[in-house]
């Protein structure tokens, strides 16, 4: 399978809580690391478990996948219903279609504002 389509199946089944399906694309050992949050996450079972027990009322929008070799390059909106909208950029190695290691940087929309000293040289999103 594509890198590509196994990141794609990834955010399908986490919408869809198919966490064994989820479980399923990943190696035994995969580790995926959290910088914002400090945080790294070793092992299948504690990857699928810390995002089977986030808090429900969110769902999840793909807007980008680009992949070159086995690594690819994830972005996801997550609204959610009392803890706002987030994204996540995500890096992911896949090798023989199992995610190996990953890298996710959350964040809430609006969480860093914009100073105003930068207003004369942007535009709102």
């Amino acid at each position: 399978m594509e890198p590509s389509k196994t990141i794609q199946l990834l955010w399908d089944r986490m919408h869809a809580r198919d966490w064994a399906g989820v479980g399923a694309l990943l190696a035994d050992d995969v580790t995926v690391d959290w910088p914002v949050s400090g945080e790294r996450i070793r092992g299948r079972e504690n990857y699928v478990r810390i995002n089977a027990e986030y808090p429900e009322g969110w769902s999840i929008k793909v807007l980008r996948i680009v992949a070159s070799g086995d690594e690819v390059v994830s972005e996801v909106e997550v609204p959610h219903d009392s803890m706002g909208t987030h994204r996540v950029v995500s890096f992911w190695r896949v090798r023989d279609g199992l995610i190996t290691e990953g890298r996710e940087y959350w964040t809430e929309l609006g969480a860093d504002p914009s100073p105003e000293w930068r207003a004369p040289y942007v535009e709102r999103l």
